[in-house]
């Protein structure tokens, strides 16, 4: 495991499975709830991708990175899709309780941003910071409202995650050839010009991913809709199906009079989380990469930005305080790219600075430039 100066992991045994975190050893356990925050990472990946900003976060902060179940150094049990990302949040929560942690500030990227909003709607949050999450609505197979295209979630879940990509994490291949972890890394994860010495780290993130059953990226049946195929019940892309997952209610939580303040943040060139994904059927369908494609109107993209747009602004008006922050040239690893204006949005949000990055209004965007 490359570890980072000044970072060191450890199990958590707790009563649902052992949880790996990664935290910085001279941090105080003491450290009070308000400038505790808690990292989920996205998939394929593990805690690893953290590590510049545990690394950088300031010395009274206590940043704790956990290794969701089937990533990394946590126990790799099976993900029940049926629930959702329940089963992350869920273990997230037993994690924090076995650390002597109740309300803390959370910040998901893609994946943990579900699991994020799960914890948020099931448990009491400080914050919630939001690294292109997934939508609301999961993970394709819905119309710009959220409602799903097909009874059975046609094209979404594990069928639409690249067989070869499945095999190279298995095989941990760490190579360059096309359709490896680290081509995907570099063609959809982040921008075509970042370059870093980490980049080796940033693999291993991917490669310490479960893909035994019920892991990463799940099972999938046979389906008479387009393209062929739905989500099984195991894994963790089927528990980002539509119809296990939900989270638009979210948007009720901003009337809350302890309401947490809502951080999201995007990459302006996100090929993963866009209106437009080139990870979702329908988008890939209506750019001729999968064939057969119905038509618009039975198989449209999915406008995940949008979707998740509409939630946050019906939270903000419900009262809630949501900042959108959009960052010019990078891609889906908005914190790799520029983990300095990711770790300033995230200070700003849990309060430890003031607020120089008020909160936009409803119909507007903070737009961050490029350079770091």
């Amino acid at each position: 495991m490359p570890l980072f100066d000044g970072i060191t992991p450890r199990i958590i045994e707790t009563p649902r499975l052992a949880v790996n975190i990664l935290e910085r050893p001279a941090d105080d356990p003491a450290t009070p709830a308000e400038r505790t925050v808690v990292l989920l990472h996205t998939a394929p990946g593990s805690s690893l991708f953290w590590q510049e900003i545990i690394e950088d976060l300031p010395s009274d902060v206590r940043p704790i990175a956990i290794d969701l179940r089937g990533f990394g150094g946590t126990e790799h049990l099976p993900v029940d899709a049926t629930r959702g990302v329940r089963d992350f949040a869920d273990d997230v929560r037993a994690t924090l309780e076995a650390l002597g942690l109740d309300a803390v500030h959370i910040v998901g990227w893609g994946l943990g941003g579900a699991v994020a909003m799960q914890y948020a709607l099931d448990h009491a949050v400080l914050s919630l910071s939001l690294l292109s999450p997934v939508s609301p609505y999961g993970f394709g197979g819905t119309n710009p409202d959220g409602t799903r295209l097909t009874d059975d979630d046609a094209g979404c879940g594990g069928g639409a995650v690249s067989a070869s990509l499945v095999a190279r994490l298995t095989a941990r291949d760490d190579g360059h050839a096309d359709g490896s972890p680290r081509a995907v890394f570099r063609t959809t994860f982040v921008s075509r010009d970042y370059d870093s010495d980490n980049e080796d780290t940033w693999v291993e993130a991917m490669l310490a991913t479960s893909t035994a059953e019920g892991n990463y990226p799940g099972d999938s049946v046979p389906s008479d809709n387009w393209p062929g195929f739905a989500p099984g019940r195991l894994g963790v892309q089927n528990a980002l199906a539509p119809a296990n997952l939900d989270l638009s209610a979210i948007a009720e939580l901003g009337a809350r009079r302890d309401a947490p303040p809502v951080l999201w943040v995007r990459g302006e060139g996100d090929l993963i989380v866009a209106d437009g994904s080139f990870a979702e059927s329908g988008h890939l369908g209506e750019i001729g990469a999968i064939p057969g494609w119905p038509g618009v109107e039975v198989a449209p993209a999915q406008q995940m930005v949008t979707q998740t747009r509409e939630v946050l602004e019906r939270y903000r008006a419900a009262g809630g305080q949501v900042t959108e922050v959009v960052i010019e040239g990078v891609g889906h690893a908005v914190h790799l790219e520029r983990p300095g204006k990711v770790r300033t949005a995230i200070l700003s949000t849990i309060g430890y600075l003031g607020t120089p990055l008020s909160p936009a209004p409803p119909t507007e965007a903070i737009i961050l430039s490029s350079w770091d």
